[in-house]
């Protein structure tokens, strides 16, 4: 699966904010997502299978962190889309002070 395809999922990307913060366990998501432990194992599967996530076993807990490496790709891959932008709401700005 791809980075895109992982971030697709609103789920999915609750997850990530979560492990932005730094390592969970599975159970803690569990709570925090108010979903069940199945529904998060699979959605961290996804993750991990896309590369976005790590696992690191500590005795029977299971601990997850955020790999930032994809989405350093995906940032770089965004970057002349957000000169695009940029110029564009650049214009929108002049038009507006123009317009008052």
């Amino acid at each position: 699966m791809s980075t895109f395809e992982a971030l697709a999922d609103p789920t999915r990307r609750n997850i990530l904010a979560l492990l932005r913060l730094g390592e969970r366990p599975a159970g803690d998501m569990v709570d925090a997502l108010a979903l069940p432990q199945p529904s998060v194992s699979k959605h961290l599967r996804v993750l991990r299978e896309a590369g976005l996530v790590h696992v690191r076993i500590d005795g029977p807990r299971r601990l997850y962190s955020l790999d930032p490496k994809p989405l350093a790709e995906l940032d770089a891959w965004l970057s002349p889309y957000r000169v695009f932008w940029a110029n564009k709401l650049d214009a929108l700005g002049d038009h507006l002070n123009r317009s008052d």
